[in-house]
């Protein structure tokens, strides 16, 4: 959590160069109402279409800057801060109540959800829910911020091994992802096979450890597939990867079609897979 303090706060509006006489400050409500509130000279507006200046506390997706943008063409949009992508959850001292609770913080906008569905966050059922929710997503994203670089470097330990040549499958290897269209999950199975080339093989495991790392993050199972078949392809260079996945997706059977047995599957192949019929018939046989 990064928790923005009142001096960065002074410090930054007085960057902006907004805080003269002459300006006409609105304030996005409500971060930007607080913002512009610590303006000393300015003038601070109420309606949008009278100010000279627009102002809101961060810049996160964008919407809010574009919408206003899109409102009032010719009035400049400023904010105290633009969100970068490692900067995590940012919270502004308004955003702090007296309990030490943070408005707007994750676990409320959970509470926020159960309530526009309809039910009671107070009763008893629901009142640690916002925190398991949290802490759910949490492990289900766990690789979100891992790179190419660290996908590849799980397949990095080889071995020699004279002579392989022969096609090695590895079947069944179970994982589970988050839908990223509608945050629901999908899961099933991931198989695996390369034809090892130069006689250089890899730890069996280390390709139940990539699919999952490539998986625990909000994105489409055609992604996972391609993702997983491409690190080997680069890594190891084989004659041939072929990946195929099976997977049932929440989103599909839990709303929208309802159908609770379709299964979705996917494939990805490279080498000889791709490019001899004989070699991709053996694989699609084996699994």
């Amino acid at each position: 959590m990064n928790v923005i303090e009142y001096d960065r706060i002074k410090n930054q509006l007085a960057n902006l160069r907004i805080d003269t006489e002459g300006h006409r400050v609105f304030g996005v409500p409500r971060g930007g109402m607080c913002a512009a509130a610590l303006l000393t000279r300015a003038t601070v507006v109420t309606d949008s279409a009278a100010a000279t200046v627009i102002l809101d506390d961060i810049i996160d997706s964008g919407k809010t800057r574009d919408f206003y943008r899109e409102k009032h063409p010719g009035t400049p949009f400023v904010s105290l801060f633009e969100k970068g992508p490692d900067d995590g959850w940012v919270v502004f001292p308004w955003e702090v109540t007296r309990d030490g609770r943070t408005e707007g913080s994750p676990e409320d906008a959970v509470v926020r959800i159960i309530e526009w569905i309809g039910d009671d966050p107070n009763r008893e059922g629901l009142k640690d829910t916002p925190r398991r929710v949290l802490k759910a997503f949490q492990e289900m994203t766990t690789g979100i911020r891992t790179t190419d670089d660290d996908l590849c470097g799980i397949l990095g330990t080889t071995f020699a091994e004279r002579g392989a040549d022969e096609l090695v499958v590895v079947k069944n290897i179970t994982f589970s992802s988050l839908c990223e269209h509608h945050l629901l999950p999908f899961f099933g199975h991931a198989h695996v096979a390369y034809i090892p080339t130069g006689g250089e093989i890899v730890g069996l495991s280390k390709f139940a450890r990539l699919v999952r790392a490539v998986a625990s993050r909000p994105q489409v199972q055609e992604r996972i597939t391609a993702k997983v078949a491409s690190i080997i392809n680069e890594v190891l260079k084989p004659l041939g990867v072929g990946v195929v996945t099976v997977c049932k997706h929440a989103c599909m059977s839990c709303r929208g079609v309802e159908q609770l047995d379709s299964v979705a599957v996917s494939s990805s192949m490279h080498g000889s897979f791709r490019d001899s019929g004989p070699a991709r018939a053996e694989l699609l046989a084996l699994i």
